[in-house]
């Protein structure tokens, strides 16, 4: 495996070609009109366009990616997360465009990604499952009925998605039917299929994970526990590892349920085994097919690179571990930086990033995918980076993060770096008392009302339009028109010595 197209951008992007580039494999770069000159652009071996900003024009465009992995002979494709990553139809074409697909097999993906066939897949496994249905419900009427037998509160979900979408409470009988309404709404506008299952709903659960590792010669170990519990919307803010909630005990047990589900669907590479966890009993939640954005922090206790095992993987090789050989040291804490802000409602920012100035010292890594001089916009997710530490123990690792966003400034637009020096400060958190309703308890981390789907896009347009008139008001008069190319700076060139853009 020469070669790797990387079909994503930003920091997971970065993440990749740097571990390309570690094991001597040509990485191959995509980017849209917006990331002309993003950093995973620049650093990949080559960078080839796919087309306008949109991602429906671009980063989901698999027509354009296995275009352009034929025209630069790519020999594998990355997915990273997010985009095309979870979608068994891309995975399928790229292995029939005789290319390898660094993740696990459509069949895989299909398998796990429809949560009703998920949870009946796990509870053959004798994984413990969210008491619930295993099956789509028919209609509200259904929903009615499995309520009421279950007991209030319920959770009623999207089959075939997550990420929140799709997703509703209905603390009694008379919000069954209107929630179970706009979830499927929601489910058919955001993955093309409004089915919805019901579970019973945990009144103050713990977000846990289990990161496995699989190769193609049936050997599955995992890497332990992240504790993920503290979200927005069921977006994942902040994560450390290992949880403080674990004993030893459960930490075994939750290990061995994790391998048990990803043998159970013959599992080849890095997939995260989600789980709920109240008063000493967990649940599996879902299987995540892919690397997940909080993987640096099981790296920094295990001392196992993941993104590099992916790649390996892939290539065939054994996993040379059992699992008694996998050690776990120190805690690691990350926070995901978005351009978002947190004293108006996570309201999105957008603008030029004028001045970047990062942390560093003892512990601090930073997983990044914007510079100084690089526009912000509202085509994709506003995750800028990520912000991680490791100290011997967790009380070490609150104090070296919040020492870390101290340090830490961008000038150019909003950031959440306020909003997790609060968290780190917080006392709650320090005591490890945990839950995903971790915001809800604690309203005054935010400072600001929670605003609704449709303040947050109207704000965020106006912001956009502001932003606008003020770059045609700056901007100098055009004189002629280019080429369309894109060209490479010398400091490009310098990381790319394989090859020019197209």
């Amino acid at each position: 495996m020469e070669s790797v197209l990387i079909a994503n951008r930003g920091e997971i992007a970065v993440r990749i070609i740097r571990a390309c580039r570690e094991l001597g494999i040509r990485s191959i770069a995509v980017y849209s009109d917006a990331d002309a000159d993003a950093p995973h652009a620049r650093l990949a071996d080559e960078a080839w366009r796919l087309g306008p900003a949109p991602s429906s024009e671009s980063y989901l465009r698999v027509d354009r990616i296995l275009d352009v992995a034929a025209r630069s002979g790519a020999a594998a494709i990355h997915p990273g997360y997010g985009f095309l990553a979870e979608r068994a139809p891309f995975a399928r074409a790229v292995t029939e465009a005789g290319l390898v697909f660094i993740g696990p097999s459509g069949t895989t993906i299909d398998e796990m990604g429809d949560k009703t066939r998920a949870r009946t897949r796990m509870q053959e496994a004798g994984v413990p499952i969210v008491p619930g249905t295993t099956e789509p419900l028919s209609d509200a009427d259904e929903a009615e009925e499995v309520a009421a037998s279950m007991g209030y509160p319920v959770l009623l979900k999207a089959a075939a998605g997550g990420g929140g979408k799709g997703m509703r409470v209905a603390e009694d009988p008379e919000k069954i039917r209107r929630s179970f309404e706009a979830a499927a709404r929601e489910a058919e506008s955001a993955f093309g299929d409004g089915s919805i299952y019901i579970e019973k709903y945990l009144t103050r659960p713990r977000h846990i994970e289990i990161q496995v590792l699989g190769d193609t010669h049936g050997n599955v170990v995992h890497l332990g526990e992240r504790e993920c519990s503290i979200q927005r919307r069921h977006q994942k803010l902040v994560e450390e590892a290992p949880s403080p909630a674990l004993d030893p005990e459960t930490r075994r047990r939750m290990g061995e349920a994790a391998v048990t589900a990803a043998r159970a669907v013959d599992y080849a590479g890095a997939g995260t085994i989600e789980f709920l966890w109240q008063d000493g009993d967990f649940y599996f939640l879902e299987m995540n097919t892919r690397i997940q954005v909080e993987h640096p922090v099981t790296e920094l206790i295990t001392g196992i690179d993941l993104v590099e095992w992916q790649l390996r993987v892939a290539r065939g090789e054994r996993l040379p571990w059992s699992q008694d050989e996998i050690t776990f040291e120190g805690h690691a804490i990350e926070c995901r930086i978005t351009s978002e802000n947190p004293d108006e409602g996570f309201l999105p920012s957008t603008g030029r990033i004028r001045h970047l100035e990062l942390p560093g010292g003892p512990g601090v890594r930073w997983d990044g995918g914007v510079t100084a001089g690089m526009e912000v916009g509202l085509h994709y997710d506003p995750l800028l980076g990520k912000l991680i530490v490791w100290a011997p123990t967790r009380e070490g690792a609150i104090e070296r993060m919040r020492r870390a966003l101290g340090e830490f400034a961008l000038v150019g637009v909003d950031t959440c770096v306020t909003f997790h020096s609060r968290v780190m400060a917080e006392e709650a958190f320090r005591a490890g008392d945990l839950s995903i309703r971790y915001l809800e308890e604690h309203p005054e981390l935010t400072r600001a009302p929670e605003r609704t789907d449709s303040e947050l896009r109207l704000a965020a347009a106006a912001a956009v339009l502001l932003e606008e008139e003020r770059r045609r008001e700056l901007a100098p008069p055009r004189i002629g028109s280019g080429s369309g190319g894109r060209a490479r700076s010398d400091w490009q060139r310098a990381f790319s010595p394989h090859g020019e853009a197209r």
